[in-house]
């Protein structure tokens, strides 16, 4: 079966969107790893101002390659059954007419926790992170509720309000199934910064890489550090992730909240066995811990 043929099958194979014809384009493109990100107004749709994903062809098909024959879900259908507070809205997906899969979502107009972590002097975080990181680890066990596992937790994919009263996950282009013809060692998708030693090592995975890869990412929210030192984010740094410990998290923060900084130091473990193991355990755990300054 050809690219297109097998990309048809995978969106849907409805009618095909003429991108520019539709959307009057309000923001830059951003480039990510399998797509281009640009802020919109939706001219079908009462010229509502939406965010349009459009997918690398070649970067789709070489990702897909991977699962043929196991009736893995597209990203499109993947985030159009995502219906949870904070996880990003996405309102269609498909094909455009020249065969390039696209996603259309929610816009929200705020900064990306990305943004928001290395900016470390603007002190727009203070007394905010805890509660971010409930709504953070509310989206993961949702996702992890309805059989996924998202495989790219970093900070590029949170995005907060403008008063980041409200946070949410973006992007299920690495999302996998948890099932066990898609958690086979070998599949060593990710951001090396924030990924999971299993995954590294082309080990067995399964939702736990997400629980790892969550630590991580709250870790650098609370401190604006990394927990391993780093020269390059490939994946050689994360060959650290199970050869040498993780700086504690109260050498940068000795004022947290001691169960807060326990918690996510038992969620970056590098033996799976001996780490959080769900995101249920952890959003108990968090629950207990009361939201003060952090």
């Amino acid at each position: 079966m050809g690219l297109i043929s097998k990309l048809q099958g995978m969106f849907g194979g409805g009618r095909r969107v003429d991108i520019e014809m539709r959307f009057e384009r309000l923001r830059s493109s951003v480039s990510g790893t399998m797509s281009n990100f640009f802020v919109a107004r939706d001219r079908d749709h009462g010229n509502r101002t939406v965010g349009v994903k459009l997918c690398d062809i070649e970067k789709v098909d070489f990702f897909e390659a991977r699962f043929k024959g196991l009736n893995k879900p597209s990203e499109g259908e993947i985030a159009l059954g995502m219906k949870h507070p904070n996880v990003v809205i996405t309102y269609e997906y498909g094909l455009t007419n020249k065969s390039q899969p696209y996603l259309v979502m929610e816009f929200v107009d705020g900064p990306g926790l990305q943004a928001l972590v290395n900016n470390r002097e603007s002190g727009i975080l203070e007394n905010r992170r805890s509660g971010m990181i409930r709504q953070m680890a509310d989206a993961l066990a949702y996702g992890h509720r309805m059989g996924y596992i998202h495989r790219d937790i970093c900070p590029r994919n949170f995005i907060a309000s403008e008063d980041l009263s409200l946070v949410k996950l973006i992007d299920f282009g690495l999302t996998l199934p948890a099932k066990k013809e898609f958690m086979i060692p070998g599949n060593r998708t990710g951001t090396p910064l924030y990924m999971a030693p299993e995954v590294i090592r082309r080990r067995s995975t399964d939702k736990r890489v997400d629980i790892f890869s969550f630590g991580v990412t709250c870790y650098h929210l609370l401190t604006f550090e990394l927990p391993w030192p780093f020269s390059e984010a490939t994946g050689m740094a994360a060959l650290q992730h199970d050869s040498s410990p993780p700086a504690d998290i109260r050498k940068y923060r000795p004022d947290l909240n001691p169960a807060l900084a326990k918690l996510i130091m038992d969620s970056m473990e590098s033996n799976p066995a001996n780490r959080i193991q769900d995101m249920e355990t952890f959003l108990g755990h968090l629950k207990k811990i009361p939201q003060e300054t952090n």
